[in-house]
């Protein structure tokens, strides 16, 4: 196959608006695979041309933050420099976000940025529900007759000159298979950028594979690194619970943000620090812990597991790092069934991988970290197709039998929003049909850890969560919208413990979810239980129960976290020492602004003890020069709060 390749990014989009003369269908990548200055170049000829028209269909556009309030936005701005500097945003996600994109531009998304679009009524109208697994089928649904995608490049005009779709293999080899198969044309654009990691496995492409290469250099913008989300007492809890689910020897699948981290950080002190590991399990169980649980596994990795997952995340190459994701899995069936049966040692073998993933996202270290990985380490990472990770059936016809052989003893852990006292779990979406994020491969994870023999679906979320009216429960006894049915109901972790529901009455599956409730609301779910028939109505709640409060929590958990075993950022962050107090101030001052008893009292307090704010803190938030009576609030609000 051969290839044009094109010095700049106006030709690009000159070629692509020649070759397709009426309305362009472009699919892009999730993530940060996207072309941001091809795709915003290509934006701005449409918008100006409405004889034209564009439909975008891709999945979790990301925008650098920009603050909500005049006191976050002068405190982001220092960090915005720092961390996404050079990162070109996109002008459709500003259009989109702003409710301004043009009548001749749409945007339909599979999987929107968690919360970033509730109430936007385009983007809530144009979201398209589905499974990860069928994202390339319906995105030719929509008439996909461009694709465009960032890549890496090595050896570049050698004759061993190679391409890596790098962070995004997930379905770009499905999609043109599928549109090659259906006689539906579709341009294909490289744009190089050299930011990127060189990623192997099924990332690995010739040239030929794009019909378009752009070489420009205004392509090598810095990629989109959210920073590590701070990791709460709660999220912790979660995370050690989770984590002696998981069998030395086993598969496992983890996501992003604070409960990923958690339950990273956690398999790494079972592994590393074992003895301090097993005293946080003690004072987490207490006296009455919750026996409803599978047999736990509470010793170092001594196999190591295999990481099998559809993001590959920093938490993943920690695991790595020390030697907890080590289990090598091989392409051939014969040798990793010998492999499994004990017959062959992998340590003797050459080839195979430890880590397999579809796309990646993470902080800037993550980023440099893959850059820096040796031939040896970057070939025991598969990077590859959506279609071989989240089902057991693919593209071979060996793949079922392959992929069974290699996710032994798997755990998917993922994290959902509700669920209700029957099961089922509500991970993308509100009660009102407003998409808070989407269904992504969630579903094919549950549906995979009922098909394997000895796989779980470990569904873990924070007991209850705090509103402007006050603390809501997340365990419920109905909810106006699912992800995954009660039929697939397996194990849910709370901070408060583990509730294995697999296979068990409705009336146990009750009061298993209840022993790992908020205890705040464990007697009106209770009622609710009774009421509709579904619990005896004589039946009580254990006393030990009761004690399911986040003051209890904070409480067994403290002193362990005072020692260093619990940090709010076990992998670091962009932040430093002086913005995560301004950050922890906000936060305060933003709970309290909901609350107005609080509100006063803190202000009151200020006043009375004198409090100040560090000058240079002030200066940050442009507060050092205050006049007014709402900014000389502001700041004594914020001195408060520190």
């Amino acid at each position: 196959m051969t290839h044009e390749s094109l010095p700049t990014v106006d030709a690009a989009v000159d070629a692509v608006l020649a070759r397709i003369p009426g309305t362009l269908v472009l699919a892009l990548p999730l993530g940060i695979g996207k072309p941001n200055p091809f795709v915003n170049r290509l934006y701005a000829r449409i918008a100006a041309d409405p004889s034209r028209r564009l439909v975008i269909v891709t999945a979790l556009s990301l925008e650098v933050p920009t603050g909500a309030s005049e006191l976050e936005r002068a405190f982001l701005a220092p960090i915005v420099e720092r961390v996404f500097g050079g990162y070109p945003d996109l002008d459709y996600v500003k259009a989109a976000r702003a409710g301004r994109l043009p009548p001749n531009i749409e945007v339909r998304e599979f999987f929107l940025k968690t919360g970033d679009y509730l109430g936007n009524a385009a983007a809530q109208q144009h979201y398209i529900s589905t499974n990860y697994t069928f994202a390339a089928r319906d995105m030719l649904a929509h008439g996909v007759n461009v694709l465009a995608q960032a890549v890496a490049s090595q050896h570049e005009g050698t004759p061993g000159w190679q391409l890596s779709l790098s962070c995004n293999p997930d379905v770009t080899h499905e999609l043109k298979e599928r549109a090659a198969a259906a006689g539906q044309p579709v341009l294909s654009v490289g744009c190089i950028n050299r930011e990127l990691p060189f990623m192997a496995g099924d990332a690995v492409v010739a040239p030929g594979f794009f019909d378009l290469i752009v070489t420009d250099p205004a392509c090598n913008h810095t990629l989109f690194a959210p920073p590590n989300a701070k990791v709460s007492t709660t999220d912790h809890a979660i995370g050690l619970h989770a984590s002696r689910l998981v069998q030395d020897g086993g598969t496992l699948q983890i996501g992003i943000g604070s409960l990923g981290d958690a339950i990273a950080h956690a398999l790494l002190l079972r592994h590393e620090r074992n003895a301090d590991y097993r005293r946080l399990l003690q004072a987490l169980d207490g006296p009455a812990p919750a026996r409803e649980a599978p047999e736990a596994d509470l010793a170092p990795f001594r196999r190591g597991l295999y990481g099998c997952s559809e993001m590959f995340v920093n938490g993943f190459l920690k695991l790595m790092t020390a030697g907890v994701v080590k289990r090598r899995v091989f392409d051939d069936l014969a040798t990793q069934q010998a492999v499994n049966r004990g017959e062959l040692d992998p340590a003797s073998l050459p080839g195979g991988v430890v880590m397999t993933g579809g796309f990646f996202l993470g902080p800037t270290d993550f980023y440099a970290a893959l850059r820096a990985l040796t031939p040896a380490q970057r070939a025991a990472i598969r990077m590859d197709r959506i279609d071989r990770i989240n089902q057991l059936d693919g593209p071979g016809p060996l793949d079922n039998a392959l992929r069974r052989a290699q996710r032994v003893q798997a755990r998917f852990i993922n994290t959902t929003m509700k669920v209700t006292l029957l099961g089922a779990a509500a991970s993308d979406a509100l009660e009102s049909g407003q998409v808070v994020s989407g269904v992504g491969g969630q579903y094919n994870f549950v549906a995979m850890a009922h098909a394997l023999p000895d796989a779980r679906s470990i569904l873990v979320l924070r007991a209850c969560h705090d509103t402007p009216d006050g603390p809501v429960s997340n365990i419920v006894w109905q909810y106006g919208h699912c992800t995954i049915p009660r039929h697939l109901r397996d194990i849910v972790v709370t901070e408060y413990g583990v509730a294995d529901l697999r296979g068990q009455s409705d009336a146990e599956v009750i009061r298993r979810l209840l022993r790992i409730a908020d205890a705040r609301f464990q007697p009106a779910l209770l009622e609710a239980a009774q009421r509709a028939g579904k619990l005896p109505a004589d039946w009580t709640l254990p006393v030990a129960w009761t004690h399911n409060t986040p003051e209890q929590l904070d409480a067994a958990l403290h002193p362990l976290t005072q020692a260093g075993l619990l940090p709010g950022f076990p992998f670091g962050t962009d932040l430093t020492d002086d913005e995560l107090r301004i950050v922890a101030a906000l936060r305060r001052l933003k709970k309290s602004l909901q609350h107005p008893v609080t509100l006063v009292t803190t202000a009151l307090r200020a006043v009375w003890s004198g409090q100040t704010a560090p000058p240079a803190y002030l200066e940050r938030l442009g507060l050092d020069e205050a006049r007014g009576f709402k900014a000389l609030l502001l700041k004594r609000l914020f001195a408060g709060n520190l």
